[in-house]
């Protein structure tokens, strides 16, 4: 088993594994390709700091990697960690992870950063045993927006180019994907909800398939959750919003009260690094 990173492996080759690796999952993954060159480019995937195990010059698994620096910290990361069905149980990740942090330290990554659903206590229990950390819970929900549309607003659709992320409310609550780094280099429009002339909320959005990279309040009075709803639900009734901070409270309420199901949640787990000329070290939490 030889452990190398992706960079000469052909993206064709790495999603064949990884739509393999991903059968069966806990939610159903897509299987359109462009779906995951658009996303793992808007994500700023690196393949020449993401590893694979090789078995006889065939890729079993695979530790993908996106790199960039957020709030400050140049970090990794993990945008899919899979194995193939009939290569698990051999510690393969672990196995991945002792090079990946060797390397990853030697080009100054900070911290290395994943995602993983709360009840796979499998992948949650190999993940700590590499030395990584939960540090957020998210939850996340999807389905038909229930409301009434009662008040009255306007909407304004403001380009990407346009958008001041600082004077936004909560950035630091946002998962990698849903941060403002990745939506600019994606396909999204960002709205503005106005009331009585004045910027009450907004929402970025995926029209054609309702998902929801943030959305907030800009100016907290009576009934403005109804209203964003209500314009959110004008653009696309259906919706799926990922990776909402559990410590956003009352987000969370307004999203049930509209209807809307928590099927899943995850934990980000994230893994402090101290670069090193040969060696790696991790840093405790």
């Amino acid at each position: 088993m030889i452990v190398k990173n992706l960079a000469e492996i052909s993206f064709d080759e790495i999603l064949d594994c990884f739509l393999l690796a991903f059968e069966n999952y806990f939610v159903t993954m897509p299987t359109d390709r462009n779906y995951y060159r658009e996303r793992w480019k808007a994500s700023k995937v690196d393949f020449t700091l993401s590893y694979g195990m090789f078995i006889q010059e065939k890729l079993v698994g695979f530790i993908i990697h996106s790199i960039d620096k957020r709030h400050g910290v140049l970090t990794a990361y993990n945008s899919g960690t899979g194995i193939i069905p009939e290569f698990r149980g051999n510690a393969i990740v672990k196995s991945i992870y002792a090079y990946a942090l060797k390397d990853l330290a030697q080009n100054n990554i900070e911290k290395s950063t994943l995602e993983v659903i709360t009840t796979n206590e499998k992948a949650i229990r190999s993940y700590r045993s590499i030395g990584f950390e939960k540090c957020k819970t998210y939850n996340c929900f999807s389905g038909t927006i229930n409301i009434e549309q009662s008040d009255l607003y306007e909407i304004e659709e403001i380009s990407l180019e346009r958008v001041n992320w600082g004077e936004l409310p909560n950035q630091q609550f946002y998962s990698w994907d849903n941060q403002n780094e990745s939506i600019i280099e994606a396909n999204y429009t960002f709205f503005r909800v106005m009331n009585n002339k004045e910027p009450e909320s907004f929402f970025v959005i995926k029209p054609e398939s309702g998902y929801i990279a943030q959305f907030d309040i800009l100016n907290p009075v009576k009934n403005c959750w109804n209203r964003l709803f209500q314009a959110i639900q004008s653009i696309s009734p259906t919706i799926k919003v990922n990776n909402v901070d559990v410590r956003l409270t009352e987000k969370i309420n307004h999203l049930s009260e509209v209807g809307l199901d928590n099927l899943i949640n995850q934990y980000e787990m994230e893994l402090k690094i101290k670069g090193g000329s040969n060696v790696y070290e991790i840093i405790a939490p």
